[in-house]
């Protein structure tokens, strides 16, 4: 069995914000081989105590008594207005918010006294080797736990990331680097046992409508919050994405933990762009030794597992079988 700390920014119910992240923590929710020990919230697809909200609500209509620690609400450097005036206006400005009408709103929460980056880092380095760190939003939270924790990188089992683009024309960088390069830069570099699944391999995941509908068809509390949150993203996404569906990046990193026949994945160098302008937030990888090494620093980028390609049907069905086999 897996013992995992998710750490994510998940807007479920939250009108414009994307709903991977709780699908990500129904499915370890839902599968007997994952303990779900801790979840952490992080600015990012949605701001701190709106993450935690959405976090804390389903605990608590799930009845379970797992931990949720709100984390940091901004950036190590990045100014974090401009963030989020796209992340949380744009639903608006293109006049879609009524997609989510009538949508179950999460419930007010009181966050405990105890932060994300302690409850991290104290759970990662009292059991040694034992906990793989799963994370889903920008990666402030983490970094925070490494300067506070050094001996954080070695204890931790594996780091599991969803973050960074490397080839794909519409997108110079993705949402979690861009927000906090410098904590990307951080983590990738710390040493720890790293997956990282970029953008390139979650654009090739899809849910549809119909297979949602196979979904809304088990009648248990998880199966219902996805369904339920799910609809009007879905919408949403053939709206302004021109998808049949929804990508559901995050639920693709616990895939890969559970089953890794579900994506390919080869080894790379990588490292994030930390100087300003257009390029600042993208990342980069190369495989060693490089045919052209002028002005490239030998020990260049960090040592990352990256997920290449995906088995969209595998995923879904490992979805769907996880949630009718759940007894939330």
């Amino acid at each position: 069995m897996k013992r995992l700390i998710i750490d994510c920014d998940p807007g479920n119910g939250i009108a414009g914000a994307n709903v991977d992240d709780g699908l990500a923590l129904a499915l370890a929710m839902a599968s007997p081989d994952i303990s779900l020990e801790l979840i952490t919230i992080v600015a990012g697809n949605t701001p701190v105590e709106v993450g935690y909200g959405v976090a804390q609500d389903l605990v608590a209509r799930l009845g379970l008594t797992i931990p949720v620690h709100k984390g940091e609400s901004q950036a190590l450097r990045e100014p974090a207005e401009p963030w989020r005036q796209a992340l949380d206006q744009r639903v608006h400005q293109l006049k879609l918010a009524h997609l989510w009408h009538g949508v179950r709103q999460p419930l007010p929460q009181v966050a405990p006294q105890q932060d994300a980056i302690d409850a991290i880092g104290q759970l990662i380095c009292d059991n040694p080797g034992e906990i793989t760190l799963v994370a889903i939003g920008p990666l402030t939270n983490v970094a925070r736990a490494m300067q506070r924790y050094p001996q954080l990188a070695e204890s931790v089992a594996e780091i599991a990331i969803m973050g960074g683009v490397f080839a794909l024309d519409d997108y110079l960088k993705d949402t979690n680097f861009g927000l906090d390069p410098e904590a990307a830069h951080q983590v990738l570099n710390s040493g720890a046992a790293i997956t990282l699944v970029p953008m390139d391999v979650t654009t090739q995941t899809l849910m549809t409508h119909q297979d949602l509908d196979r979904i809304a068809k088990i009648d248990k509390p998880l199966a219902r919050f996805v369904t339920e949150t799910f609809r009007p993203w879905i919408d949403y996404s053939i709206k302004t994405r021109n998808l049949p569906g929804c990508w559901i990046h995050d639920a693709l990193v616990v895939a890969w933990l559970l089953n890794q026949r579900v994506a390919t994945a080869s080894d790379y160098l990588v490292d994030v762009e930390l100087h300003a302008g257009p390029t600042r937030g993208k990342s980069w990888r190369y495989r060693h030794p490089l045919r052209v090494t002028v002005g490239i620093e030998q020990s260049a980028g960090g040592l990352v597992h990256v997920l290449q390609s995906v088995d969209n049907q595998l995923l879904l069905s490992m979805l769907e079988q996880a949630l009718a086999a759940s007894e939330f």
